[in-house]
């Protein structure tokens, strides 16, 4: 990203410097004097810096916040298009109303351009202040008739993120969008796309209402519909023909938007079209095709038929990823029918030869569903894994056990041989779940295998002790199926493993022993249920189902982030479910033009001083507005470079002068007045309206004329405590043969690295001889610790002292950096221990900001304690001092007198921290940490405790 880091002025110009990768937050104040600048490269890349940086320095941007409303009247749209950016990028409530009146004239602004960041300007000012929700509405609704192509995605944007249930608003612009839609940019088409599929899917009738024989009974209503012949609706066709041609983009999220309407709103026969572009996708990259596919999984599990054309396209090459791998074994798996299973397995075959285990062991898995799904197969592929069985891999081998237990669920009396064949394998298998697996068997068809069973109870007994807990389980199970089934050559066996298990460590085992005892060995304590233990034990068990994990995922509308994630996100729009009768069509209808003209007309005449004819750089009449419409869609629909913009705004400007020229000079003359008084009349509003929001809502802080008359002053963001820095010992005189070193924390940003701890150390020379190559060496660090030596010192005089800076990245944690301190004679092993509160940075943040972000971190993330303070510490200002001076943090305002609030964040992993102090009466006082980092929280509301109790 390109930052600005330097402005120097020399008499005759300003030269701007451009540098990659540095953070230029320090040079806030020298740019902002710039903003006034009249050289327009200059005014652009200063805009580019602010709205960088606005948020970080928010109190120098309000300075001026003037210079950014006159920039809103400039005459290039390039700058008025700036200077709403950064207004809107001011996180302060306090400037919610200018920020309004300033997104209502840009929604009426001659370019496009300009009416485009009005939009995004919406979403912003709506989170920053939910309330002005109704009057964002109305600009949102404005700005949805516009007819440019470059205005269509922002709005429709705005409309999802401000008021997406608001769907009347889009009934009048539903055509226009449609047709509009070729022509958007590619990331203004994936909105459109997403946002009529749901309004598509609450508008029109299923096309596929009279396909669905096996699905419930609806109303009698909604029968009488379903008897009728189905006609889709025209503007549901519309919508179809207006997105197909979008398939052959190039942007991957456009086809998969397209992609996803299709499936959700065409007739089942049409639906195929998105095959082939879904395919193509699939050569792009591997993240690309991860979210194609995830999809494509989804899709063939209903229309199969859709991919089958398609089946060597999903074939797994070696240098595909694991996760692609499995992905694409999934729709192998679900296009497998009676016609291609043969090609698909030999398929399988070969990709059981990976090397990549994963790969294996989802292979089957695959394997396993194709014989559940397809009985003429099932055989086969019981061959086929009972022949894996021999494998010299032990994971395949397991692999292959589990799968092998689920098919012989199914047909358990032809196939006693595998049973006998997979009890011979304890001796050989040691992976958990398939001993497990094969225990099951052997216990659930012992009836099969009556011979073998005890032997195999018999060697599991002797093991028992050493097995993991879930063989344990079956091993139990297994001899209480015996014991009802074969008591003479089991009991004793039997009770040999209880008795093992009633003393065993964990108490599942113990809890499930001593209930199997009860149940299954007769006394004259037994109850009711030991008459039921055969019943319970040996009942009949349902073979299990084999099925996609991707089954029920097309609850969630495709390709969006909860489908990918198979859980709902935030912000996630749930797919409506089609309507039973068909809502009225009519409320898409458009009135003519021409009328629409007239009304237009009258409304700009009646408007006022207000809604007058608007002058070259904002507004235009209605029929003004019209025509430099129809000259600039052309050039819009094929660019919307900065560059082509200028040239809209000219040719717009010269079109206005040759139509004055025809113009008499009366008409001229009126129109010059009513021009001026317009404008001033506009001018002088808005001001008063700035300067009675300041005389209402003027907080202490803040006088409100510097909004409007911006003075070069620095309001500081950090409040660093008043006493000197804490300083500790390194290294003792003594101890260092006359060398002493101190080190504290200097609480400075570190340059190099801005995620280390700045340690400031001191070395001091008391020896009577110089100390010549001070450096450091053999740092022992914890796991994820780094350091950043100091330059060496090559030569300290006797009686001299010198300051350097290191860092060190602690990882959040107060654990020591140990390391060695050396001279050129001697080396000495050193330790640097943080305490808590210099593990953070101090961050700026807005009351409402920081109760959104308290609220947020609740639960095990707040620690509370009540604490008394003392007489001397009862005050703001000493409260204040003591926090900040055990914490690095920054004091948040508040509008409570009995409140102090204090925000940071961890310097490495950029965690936040929120800390809070309520006074209350007699001295007592409540102090709560919010921290997303448990173990921080916790020391640091010790340290504070310590700091305000002392």
């Amino acid at each position: 990203m390109l930052r600005l880091v330097w402005l120097h002025k020399t008499e005759n110009e300003r030269r701007v410097m451009i540098a990659r990768g540095k953070n230029a937050s320090d040079l806030f104040p020298a740019v902002v004097k710039n903003v006034a600048c009249k050289n327009i490269e200059v005014k652009k890349l200063v805009y580019v810096y602010l709205v960088r940086y606005a948020e970080e320095q928010q109190d120098l941007a309000l300075l001026s916040i003037s210079t950014f409303q006159r920039g809103l009247k400039d005459p290039n749209q390039l700058i008025r298009a700036s200077a709403l950016r950064v207004l809107s990028s001011i996180r302060v409530t306090i400037i919610v109303p200018i920020m309004m009146l300033a997104i209502k004239e840009a929604a009426s602004d001659m370019s496009p351009y300009v009416r485009k960041t009005a939009a995004h300007a919406i979403p912003k000012l709506y989170s920053l202040d939910p309330e002005q929700k109704d009057c964002l509405i109305e600009v949102i609704e404005k700005l949805l008739a516009d007819k440019t192509t470059l205005v269509a995605g922002s709005v429709v944007m705005a409309f999802e993120e401000v008021c997406p249930e608001r769907i009347d608003l889009i009934h009048k612009n539903y055509r226009k969008l449609c047709n509009l839609l070729i022509d958007v940019e590619e990331w203004g088409q994936v909105v459109i796309i997403n946002m009529l599929t749901r309004y598509a899917r609450t508008q029109f009738l299923n096309p596929n209402m009279n396909e669905g024989g096996g699905e419930k009974k609806k109303t009698e209503a909604t029968a009488i519909v379903r008897r009728k012949p189905y006609v889709m609706d025209p503007d549901h066709r519309l919508l179809l023909r207006n997105t197909k041609p979008l398939l052959q983009s190039r942007n991957a999220a456009v086809v998969m938007a397209v992609a996803q309407l299709y499936f959700h709103l065409a007739p089942k026969a049409e639906v195929g079209v998105i095959a082939k572009a879904l395919v193509r996708l699939m050569r792009s990259h591997s993240e690309v095709q991860y979210v194609v596919l995830q999809n494509v999984a989804t899709m063939s599990i209903k229309r199969r038929g859709m991919f089958e054309p398609y089946l060597k396209s999903f074939y797994i090459r070696s240098t595909d990823p694991t996760q692609i791998k499995v992905l694409k074994l999934e729709v192998l798996t679900n296009l497998a029918n009676e016609t291609n299973i043969s090609t698909i397995l030999r398929e399988f075959q070969t990709y059981i030869k990976s090397n990549d285990k994963d790969f294996v062991a989802a292979t089957i898995q695959a394997i396993g569903r194709c014989a559940t799904n397809i009985g003429e197969v099932r055989d086969t592929c019981l061959n086929g894994l009972v022949q894996l069985l021999s494998n010299r891999d032990e994971l395949v081998v397991a692999e292959s056990v589990v799968v092998i237990k689920k098919l012989l669920q199914m047909q358990p009396e032809q196939h006693s041989d595998i049973i006998k064949h997979m009890a011979k394998l304890t001796d050989n298998i040691q992976v958990p779940m398939a001993r497990a697996s094969i225990l099951w068997l052997i216990g659930e068809y012992c009836e099969h295998v009556p011979k073998i069973a005890p032997d195999v109870l018999r060697k599991m007994a002797k093991t028992f002790t050493n097995e993991e807990d879930i063989v344990k389980l079956q091993i139990i199970n297994l001899a209480a199926k015996l014991y009802l089934t074969n008591s003479k050559q089991t009991k004793l066996l039997t009770q040999y493993v209880l008795n093992l298990a009633k003393y065993d460590q964990n108490y599942d085992i113990r809890d499930r022993a001593r209930f199997i005892r009860q149940l299954i060995v007769p006394t004259d304590k037994s109850g009711a249920l030991s008459k039921y233990a055969k019943k319970l034990f040996l009942a009949l068990k349902p073979a299990p189902v084999l099925e996609s994990p991707f089954k029920d995922r097309d609850h969630f509308q495709l390709g969006s982030l909860s489908h990918l994630l198979n859980a709902k996100a935030g912000g996630y729009q749930v797919l409506p479910d089609w309507p039973e009768a068909a809502p009225d069509p009519s409320v898409r209808n458009v009135e003519v033009k021409e009328s629409v003209r007239a009304v237009e007309t009258v409304t700009a005449r009646d408007r006022g001083p207000l809604g007058a004819p608007q002058n070259q750089r904002g507004q235009s009449s209605g029929e003004d507005e019209k025509k430099s419409e129809k000259k600039s869609k052309p050039r819009i629909g094929s660019s919307e470079s900065e560059s082509e913009e200028d040239n809209d705004s000219e040719s717009e400007s010269s079109e206005s002068e040759e139509e004055s020229e025809e113009e008499s000079e009366e008409e001229i003359k009126k129109k010059k007045k009513t021009h001026t008084h317009t404008q001033r009349d506009k001018t002088h509003t808005f001001y008063i309206g700035v300067q009675m929001f300041a005389t209402i809502c003027k907080p202490a802080w803040l006088n409100m004329q510097f909004l409007l008359n911006p003075l070069p002053v620095s309001v500081p963001q950090t409040i660093v405590p008043s006493g000197n820095l804490k300083t500790y010992e390194l290294l003792h005189r003594i101890t260092g043969e006359g060398l002493s070193v101190e080190y504290c924390f200097s609480r400075q940003p570190f340059s190099p690295d801005p995620h280390m701890v700045a340690v400031k150390i001191q070395f001091t020379n008391s020896a009577t001889s110089e100390a010549k190559s001070l450096h450091v060496e053999d740092a022992k660090l914890q796991s994820g610790m780094r350091i950043k030596e100091f330059p060496e010192i090559e030569v300290l005089p006797a009686g001299e002292t010198v300051s350097v800076v290191m860092g060190i990245d602690f990882c959040d944690s107060t654990q020591a950096a140990n390391f060695q301190l050396c001279t050129h004679t001697r080396k000495f092993f050193v330790s640097i221990q943080p305490p808590v509160g210099e593990l953070m940075m101090p961050i700026f943040m807005t009351e409402n900001e920081f109760k959104k972000e308290q609220g947020q971190l609740m639960g095990m993330n707040e620690i509370t304690e009540k604490l008394t303070l003392e007489e001397k510490c009862q005050g703001e200002h000493a409260i204040v001092q003591r926090v900040t001076t055990a914490a690095n943090l920054s004091r948040v305002p508040c509008g409570s007198d009995k409140e102090c609030r204090f925000a940071g964040k961890t310097v490495t992993s950029g965690s936040l921290v929120l800390v809070s102090v309520v006074t209350k009466e007699n001295g007592a006082a409540q102090l709560t940490v919010n921290c997303e980092k448990m173990v921080i929280g916790t020391m640091l509301v010790k340290d504070i405790l310590q700091a305000l109790t002392q």
